[in-house]
Parts: C-alpha cells; structure tokens; sequence
C-alpha cells in the first residue's frame, strides 16, 4: 500500500511559523510572501516537520527556508520566501559634502522598505557625527557613511596626561594622525620617542604609565 503523500499546507504553515519566530526581533513591520511548494514534488507524509534556514541564507529579503522530516528515512525541502521589513529610518534632507557635520536640519525620517539590516532610527545616533564621503538627498544614513568628530588632528600640539598611583604629569607632543575620542593615536615626545595614548576631547590624550 502507498504511502500517504504529505500536506504542503502544512509544510507552508511550518514555515510561515519559522519566518514569524525568526524575524520576531526585527524593527519596523516585517511582512513575508511564501512562495508555492511545486506540485509535482511528491513526499511522502511526516508528522514531525523541522524548518532551518540553509547555511548563508538571508534573514531579510529573498530567502528560502528549508523543511525536514526528522522521522526515519526523512526528506528535506527547501521553499523560496521573501521577507520585507518597512522601517522609519533617518535620511539625508539634502545634498551633503564630505567632512559635514550632521545637525538638525540635515536628517528627516522617511518609512523604507529594507533588504539589510543597518541605519539609524534615532536623530542621536548620527547627530554631530562627520560624513566620510559626500551624500545626496534621501540616501539612507549608516554607520559605515559617518564617524565621531577628531579631537585630535595630525599635527596637533596636543597635551599628554600620565596619570598612576598618587602621581599626575603632564607634557607636550605632536599627534602623527587623527583620532576621535577613545581611539589611539601615536605621539610624538619633544625627545622624539613615538609612544601611543587615548585620545581625548579637548586636545587631550592620556598615556597609560
């Protein structure tokens, strides 16, 4: 006697189930569209239905989902899905040149359809930070596009703190890059050592002893 042949109904659902969980902690509104199992694919029936995403596949966007029988002599399948998330996110208000510090007036907040994870919701996350390369209207903010201002600049007479156990000295170098606060940056000693500190607001960079 023929084995039963298995519901695509349900193979869907067991998807849609996965899709639901996976992307349960996404931003914004995520919607997906499940493509039709082909009929002409015949399995047989299992009762006990395991969905995972195949190695390297998308979270967002076009995507398939795999379904396994995990019973004896199981089967596997894999289903094409699309996943949109529509998110508020942070846009440039106008054309903007390399090096602009971001106020105010530079950002306005647009609802977009995403195909990958990034960009800012909240004006603080870009505020006062300094775009790497120039922008046009409506580009979509990211990380990648901005860095914190310099608070040490290559060239700069900057103050050298050293500070330890009952003890606090200060001195003069010159920084031999850019940094912004909390990065490193070599200096240059009057003796002409080339020792590395943490740069600081304010032309400050501390120097651990």
């Amino acid at each position: 006697m023929a084995s039963a042949a298995q519901d695509q109904t349900q193979i869907r659902n067991v998807v849609a189930a996965f899709v639901q969980q996976q992307t349960a902690a996404l931003p914004g509104r995520v919607t997906h569209k499940i493509s039709e199992v082909d009929r002409r694919i015949t399995l047989s029936e299992c009762a006990r239905l395991e969905a995972f995403f195949p190695a390297s596949s998308p979270v967002i966007g076009k995507t398939s989902v795999g379904v396994r029988c995990t019973e004896k002599n199981g089967w596997s399948i894999f289903v094409p899905v699309q996943i949109s998330v529509s998110l508020n996110l942070l846009v440039s208000a106008r054309q903007l040149p390399l090096g602009h510090i971001l106020q105010k007036e530079d950002i306005t907040s647009q609802t977009i359809e995403i195909t990958r994870t990034g960009g800012f919701t909240d004006p603080k996350q870009a505020l006062g930070k300094v775009l790497r390369h120039g922008i046009t209207a409506g580009q979509v903010l990211r990380e990648d596009m901005l860095r914190l201002p310099y608070s040490v600049t290559q060239g700069q007479t900057v103050q050298l703190a050293v500070q330890g156990g009952g003890f606090n000295i200060r001195s003069e170098g010159v920084a031999l890059s850019n940094a912004s606060e909390g990065q490193t940056v070599q200096i240059r000693t009057p003796s002409g050592r080339v020792i590395s500190g943490v740069a600081e607001i304010g032309g400050i960079v501390k120097i651990k002893p």
